[in-house]
């Protein structure tokens, strides 16, 4: 997928600098593509670099990134990874899509599910709230309407295939006022990912700057059978910086173990947002 496929995957620029971007009223229907920006076109040389530093892993990784401030986006990678618990906060924007009427508050019960899935990736969590969304065809529909391309759900939810590209996807509809969730439900989501456990909180958090709390993440791993029991390793996750606002994934597999695996996310994020960083440096405030 090319760096224009990543910006025209987003539903649009917003100037929130943090939180759950509540600032209007969303929609029910994936919005039209936004148009590449000369902050995007500057981007070509950097552009470069990070497709050569994911070649170096022949199709085990894949990175995209999006500054939500002036869409300067990028990706590198077109490979199917298994999502492994990132699909955790795509079962999450599902549940909440069959919120009637939009917005509608969870039952405390679901809500506590809701947050033991994000915050410590409980897998009971994920098996509860899956079968309240009617698993892989519940997924599938919210999918459309969250305006995912490239993601296919599986029986098991741990064995979804997405790629790096889908996850921007996925991250634009969850911060967007033009995305199809309510800014409650947006704020929910965020903040929830913003809690996740220490234990928990390495992969794409490593590209922060110095001292910045504005840092959302999800995070997923696990060992693959038909890999030699390799382990396959995912970061998806918002960094809010003074002048950007990141969304960022990073997907990968074939490692020795998940130590190895970690390693090589948070080498990839922190190589992709310096390269992007120092493209933009120049762009003043949105």
């Amino acid at each position: 997928m090319s760096l224009a496929g990543v910006a025209t995957a987003a539903y649009g620029t917003t100037h929130v600098r943090d939180g759950g971007g509540s600032d209007a009223s969303p929609g029910r229907s994936p919005a039209s593509p936004v148009p590449t920006t000369p902050a995007v076109d500057r981007l070509k040389p950097a552009r470069a670099r990070i497709e050569a530093y994911v070649d170096r892993y022949d199709g085990h990784l894949a990175v995209a990134a999006l500054d939500r401030q002036s869409t300067a986006a990028v990706t590198a990678g077109a490979t199917r990874f298994e999502t492994a618990s990132i699909v955790k906060v795509n079962i999450l924007a599902a549940l909440l899509l069959r919120q009637t009427p939009p917005g509608k508050a969870l039952s405390s019960a679901t809500r506590q599910l809701a947050e033991a899935m994000i915050v410590s990736s409980d897998n009971d969590a994920a098996v509860a709230l899956w079968q309240k969304i009617d698993g892989s065809s519940g997924l599938t529909a919210a999918n459309r309407t969250l305006g995912l391309r490239e993601t296919k759900a599986n029986k098991h939810w741990g064995t979804t295939m997405t790629t790096a590209a889908d996850q921007i996807r996925l991250l634009m509809a969850l911060t967007s006022s033009k995305g199809p969730l309510t800014p409650q439900d947006r704020t929910f989501v965020m903040g929830l990912m913003k809690k996740v456990i220490p234990e928990q909180r390495w992969g794409v958090t490593a590209a922060r700057e110095p001292g910045n709390p504005s840092v959302y993440v999800k995070n997923g791993w696990d060992t693959v059978d038909i890999d030699s029991g390799r382990w396959l390793v995912n970061s998806i996750g918002r960094i809010v910086e003074a002048r950007h606002d990141w969304l960022i994934a990073v997907l990968s597999d074939h490692h020795v173990s998940q130590k190895a695996g970690i390693d090589v996310v948070e080498k990839a994020a922190k190589f992709v947002l310096k390269e992007m960083r120092a493209a933009t440096a120049g762009d003043g405030p949105s």
